[in-house]
This record gives C-alpha cells, sequence and structure tokens, in this order.
C-alpha cells in the first residue's frame, strides 16, 4: 500500500470537498477560506487512486500563514486508513495545528489522536426551534441610509434594525459566504438597552429573512461570551458543536 500525499489546487480536490459538505450536512464556518485564496489543498491517493483531501489554511496572517489543517475527507472505503493516511499529510504540508469543528466527526477523531493541548474556543449554533416573542411599541425593519445608529463595538452595523420610538436600539443580519444553504446570524445592541430582550427578539426576526432567503440559519459566539449564548439559546438556536484547536504531536 502506498499512500501519497500532493498539493493541488481546489479545482482538482472540488468534488471530495462537495462530498465532504453534503454529507458532513453543517455550516462549515471556513467555507469561503478557499474563494479568497486563504487555503491550500492536498490531493490524498492509495496506490495511485484518488481516495480524498486535505485542507489547510493560517492563523492570523491568512494570506500566507499555512500553519492549521482545517479540513479532512475520505471517500466511506478508505477511511479505515485515516489514521495511517493522516501522518503523511501533515508531513507533507508541514502544519504545527489542527483546527476542526466537533461536529465534522472524521476531523476530530483525528485531533484526539495527532494533537495535545486541545482547546475550545467558540460554540457553534443551529436553529432548533421557533419563537414567537413579542416587544409592545418595537418595529422590526430593513435599515434606511438616513437612519442615525448607534456605535457598534463589536459586530457591523447590520441590513436590519429595531426601533422603538424613533430610536434603533438593535441592529443585525446575516451572512451568505458560507456553503449553502447556510447563513451566519449576527446583532448587536445599543448598550443601555441590553437585557431588555431586544437581542433575542432581533435574532428571532433574522431567522425569518434568512429562511426568506433560502438559507437555514446558523450562529456562532466565543466560549467565553455568555451573554450571547444566553440570548441565542433564547431566540431558538441550539449548541451544535465547537471550534476545537490542538497543537499537533512531534
Amino acid at each position: 500500500m502506498k499512500i501519497k500525499v500532493i498539493k493541488k489546487g481546489l479545482k482538482e480536490i472540488q468534488a471530495f470537498r462537495t462530498l465532504f459538505l453534503h454529507e458532513a450536512n453543517l455550516q462549515f464556518i471556513h467555507n469561503a477560506f478557499h474563494e479568497r485564496g486563504w487555503a491550500d489543498c492536498y490531493l490524498v491517493t492509495v496506490d495511485e487512486l484518488n481516495v480524498g483531501y486535505g485542507a489547510v489554511c493560517g492563523r492570523g496572517n491568512w494570506q500566507t500563514e499555512r500553519s492549521t489543517l482545517f479540513e479532512f475527507y475520505l471517500i466511506p472505503s478508505y477511511r479505515k486508513m485515516a489514521s495511517l493516511i493522516i501522518p503523511e499529510l501533515l508531513r507533507v504540508s508541514g502544519v504545527s495545528l489542527i483546527e476542526c469543528q466537533s461536529n465534522d466527526l472524521l476531523l476530530t477523531s483525528m485531533l484526539f489522536e495527532f494533537s495535545k493541548h486541545i482547546n475550545a474556543g467558540v460554540i457553534l449554533f443551529e436553529d432548533h426551534t421557533a419563537t414567537q416573542y413579542t416587544i409592545p411599541a418595537v418595529i422590526f425593519r430593513a435599515r434606511k441610509e438616513d437612519d442615525i445608529i448607534f456605535e457598534h463595538k463589536v459586530e457591523g452595523v447590520g441590513e436590519y434594525v429595531l426601533e422603538i420610538k424613533g430610536e434603533i436600539v438593535a441592529t443585525g443580519g446575516f451572512l451568505l459566504h458560507y456553503n449553502l444553504p447556510y447563513s451566519d446570524l449576527y446583532m448587536e445592541v445599543k448598550e443601555d438597552c441590553r437585557n431588555k430582550g431586544f437581542g433575542s427578539f432581533i435574532l428571532q426576526e433574522l431567522k425569518i429573512e434568512s429562511y426568506r432567503a433560502g438559507r437555514k440559519p446558523a450562529a456562532r459566539c466565543n466560549i467565553t461570551n455568555k451573554a450571547s449564548k444566553a440570548t441565542l439559546l433564547k431566540a431558538g438556536l441550539k449548541v451544535c458543536g465547537y471550534i476545537l484547536t490542538g497543537e499537533v504531536k512531534n
């Protein structure tokens, strides 16, 4: 049995990547790394047969650094050989880190076998249930050019707003550069208007708009951000995984 790992372009592994996304059936938060040129791809062959691929990216300097394995896929009949194949992928790519979503089972299993000092930094959410919150006098609508928007400290200004008595108290939207059919929700509430239910209410309405756009809403937050986690859960999302990172064992 001869295992080879060969650096290739995205087009040469795209068929395998399509299978990966279809089989995983999850929002892959690093999906846009490929189209932005922030990833290198490696074709995996066994006895000169194409059987899968890996992809590496950076952490911090996205354009030039390639320190982290973040995708790994093998067709089912070769998946039992994963523990034999990934050492060669790690060697050829020269990465020092493995990063994966815990709901990506194959790479997660490789993370625990071939890395150390594993930690979780981000919580991943998927839609779970529809909520029916209402707040008297609050209007959810698309943002207008002449709206007076409060200073945002965390998120960008969204395409939708919550308005109460002429004041914008929250903005939000959903990003579309993720793999189909997923979107990524974001929002920010004016600092002196927090803890009044505006966050979960705007997320509820953004979920509806996302579905209307043909996208399934998803979200994420830092694992230390208890307020964001509580708001997302209240808005009917549920935890579906974590972003895990580990150092490759020598």
